[in-house]
This record gives C-alpha cells, sequence and structure tokens, in this order.
C-alpha cells in the first residue's frame, strides 16, 4: 500500500502542477532577488515548504487512519476493513479517470473541501511572502489542506488502513511521490509545467492509476464469498 501511495503520488504530480504549482512559485517570488538568483540558495526554503506540506499530510493521514479504525470497531472487523478497502479501489478508479482528462466526477470532492480551506487560508496570509525557513515550513503545514480531489483519494486509502500509524505512512508516502513535481516547478520555473502539461503524460499518469484502482478491486474479488471468509 505504501508504494502504491508512493507512484500515486509521483503519478499523479501532473495534477499537483496545476494546484500547487502556483503556490510553490509564490514562496521563490517572495524571496529577496539575490536569493532568488541562485537555485542552490532558494532550495532550503522549498524543502522547508515541502517538508511542512508532508508533514500535514501525515497528520491528516494520522486522524483518517484512526477515523477508519473507529468505522472498523463499529462493524464486523473482516467486513468493514473489505467495505473500505473496497472504496479505495474504487477512488483510484476515479483518480485514474481525473487525470487522463475522461471524467471529471472527482473535482467535486476538491468543492467540498472549499469549506475547510476558507477557515484556514486566512492562517497563511501573516506569513506571506516567505522570507525566512520557518515561515515557509508553517506556510506548507497549512497549505497541505488545500482542496485537492488527489490528496482526497489518497486519504480514502488512509482510511482503509484503519490504523493511525499506517494512515500517516500512507500520506507520507504519498506526499514523497510528490516532492519531485513541486520541486521542479520550483526550481525549474515553468519547464516541469509544460511538460505536464501535455494531453499524453496526463493519459500515461491517469492509465497507470486506473490500474492501481482496478487491481484494488480485482484482490477484492475473492473476499465477496458468502459468508466473507479469506
Amino acid at each position: 500500500m505504501y508504494i502504491t501511495a508512493l507512484l500515486v503520488g509521483l503519478l499523479g504530480g501532473v495534477h499537483c502542477l496545476a494546484m500547487c504549482g502556483g503556490l510553490a512559485g509564490s514562496i521563490t517570488m517572495g524571496l529577496s532577488a539575490e536569493i532568488r538568483s541562485r537555485p542552490s540558495r532558494m532550495l532550503p526554503y522549498q524543502l522547508a515548504y515541502n517538508l511542512g506540506r508532508i508533514l500535514g499530510y501525515g497528520v491528516a493521514g494520522a486522524l483518517f487512519g484512526g477515523l477508519g479504525a473507529l468505522l472498523v470497531q463499529l462493524d464486523a472487523l473482516q467486513i468493514g476493513q473489505r467495505i473500505l478497502y473496497g472504496f479505495a479501489g474504487v477512488m483510484m478508479v476515479l483518480l485514474g479517470l481525473y487525470l487522463g482528462g475522461w471524467w471529471r466526477l472527482l473535482e467535486a470532492t476538491e468543492r467540498w473541501g472549499r469549506a475547510l480551506w476558507r477557515r484556514l487560508e486566512p492562517l497563511a496570509r501573516p506569513l506571506l511572502p516567505v522570507r525566512t525557513i520557518p515561515r515557509a515550513l508553517a506556510v506548507g503545514l497549512i497549505w497541505a489542506w488545500i482542496p485537492c480531489g488527489l490528496v482526497y483519494s489518497v486519504l480514502v486509502t488512509a482510511i482503509a488502513t484503519g490504523s493511525p500509524i499506517q494512515g500517516a505512512g500512507v500520506m507520507l508516502a504519498f506526499g514523497l511521490g510528490t516532492l519531485p513535481n513541486l520541486m521542479g516547478i520550483a526550481l525549474l520555473a515553468g519547464a516541469a509545467a509544460r511538460i505536464a502539461e501535455r494531453a499524453w503524460v496526463r493519459q500515461v499518469a491517469g492509465i497507470l492509476v486506473l490500474s492501481f484502482g482496478i487491481s484494488m478491486l480485482w484482490r477484492l474479488i475473492p473476499w465477496m464469498a458468502w459468508p466473507f471468509d479469506l
């Protein structure tokens, strides 16, 4: 599950560039001209921002993993785990279709998350422009909660673990997978974004993530035999 989360973060990076690229770029633009003149000087700020963002994902994963543990306890243990696992597989299928541009249903989850973001976004304003590394870290922690269908789909997988520790691990692995793309857009200007905008790149990513979802659902088929014996 951790490897899948890592790969989803890496493949879903084409979506990260669209959703979070501007945020990562704003950190760069808030730095002094002297720091921006050399990528090596910008690197600590971008690393701090992304560390905060990944830690924020880990916190969310722990919370949702704890929710999954509660849901499993409310139902028969094995049945509850299978329902959550199946739901995670469906979300992966929807994510693959979303990344490939074939079906945008997952955008609805981003609309639902905007209510939460409206409460969190004002917390980031006093930290902008980013002038220090601790500020970059704090901004990353807050921006981890930006409405994003990609993040929400992996959070469902965190719920399916039924464990706060495993849920945090899933989201940390996902966050590490997104790191190359967001670091790339910050340090390589628009080159990474131009690559991600190509339809075939998004479609390849969509097909691969779609295959993860289908694989999860395929593994669920033997579990569906009554009376739900493994």
